[in-house]
């Protein structure tokens, strides 16, 4: 078959009329600039409005994975407390940890080059490891990215100082709250706080202190989930606590909360104080 009809059959341009050597393409086989153009914009709304989408779900899940790590740490802790007639197990500071490596967690954490920064050795080591089938990655929140010297530090968490026995710490900050040596000790167990995600650049023992009659940061918690830190409680429940105060949410790099600084206008200062402990004056009455 010839003319028109076979060179549109055999797939070929289609001639407006037999004999002339003129040929229309099809207009729609390829995009003009402008229609590409278009297609380019529209993909840019499209990833502005999916990306904070999908950095917020990675937000929540590394929330999440961090609340399990730290329930984890918790039921270990209450299953060491259970075998031993409800003594809690050693909460030191850093020179006795160092000392007698004779604690819940046995490294001392800084931003050098430092063994303990990247040494499981010094978790496995700890009291609670064997009840966590001695896995050390519940030891590291997934959004704590924090880098000594020597490489990925590997723990996030620390425990609160009135919780458990402090050694030679013993009254040392404190003395006016009541150190809880024992499971029968903790008089409100749904507000005492045991373990926290702690900011990177406070982080060094497993002992969480602050002075809390002095309206002052030492120890500061972490806020690596959207401003949020997470924390267990002597009962059993966990708290993802959203900090309300500016001063509170400090970069998680070193040098980023800056020392001992103020905590005004205080609210997440007053809501970690109450969850500390109880003061001795309170059981006299």
């Amino acid at each position: 078959m010839n003319g028109p009809e076979a060179n549109s059959r055999s797939g070929s341009p289609a001639c407006l009329a037999p004999g002339r050597h003129a040929c229309i393409r099809d207009s729609r086989s390829a995009f003009t600039l402008i229609e590409l153009l278009v297609v380019i914009a529209v993909i840019a709304i499209l990833a502005g409005l999916l990306l904070p989408a999908l950095g917020r779900s990675k937000s929540r899940a590394q929330g999440t994975a961090c609340m399990n790590n730290i329930r984890q740490l918790h039921i270990a802790w209450t299953m060491y407390a259970d075998d031993r007639e409800g003594t809690l197990v050693n909460n030191h500071g850093i020179q006795e940890t160092i000392a007698r490596t004779n604690n819940w967690v046995n490294n001392v954490m800084d931003w050098s080059s430092r063994p303990d920064n990247t040494n499981i050795a010094t978790l496995t080591s700890g009291h609670l490891t064997p009840y966590l089938g001695l896995s050390t990655a519940v030891f590291k929140c997934p959004a704590d990215k924090s880098q000594a010297e020597n490489g990925p530090r590997i723990r996030s968490y620390s425990m609160n100082s009135m919780v458990g026995n402090p050694g030679e710490l013993t009254n040392r900050f404190n003395p006016h709250l009541v150190q809880m040596y024992k499971i029968t000790d903790i008089i409100r167990p749904s507000m005492t706080y045991v373990f926290l995600d702690e900011h990177p650049d406070t982080l060094n023992d497993g002992f969480f202190m602050n002075r809390w009659a002095e309206e002052k940061w030492g120890n500061l918690p972490a806020s690596h989930h959207a401003g949020a830190g997470n924390l267990s409680f002597a009962d059993g429940h966990m708290e993802s606590k959203k900090w309300l105060d500016d001063t509170t949410v400090k970069p998680p790099v070193k040098g980023g909360s800056g020392g001992v600084f103020s905590s005004a206008p205080g609210n997440d200062y007053a809501w970690m104080r109450e969850r500390t402990s109880v003061k001795r004056s309170a059981l006299a009455q």
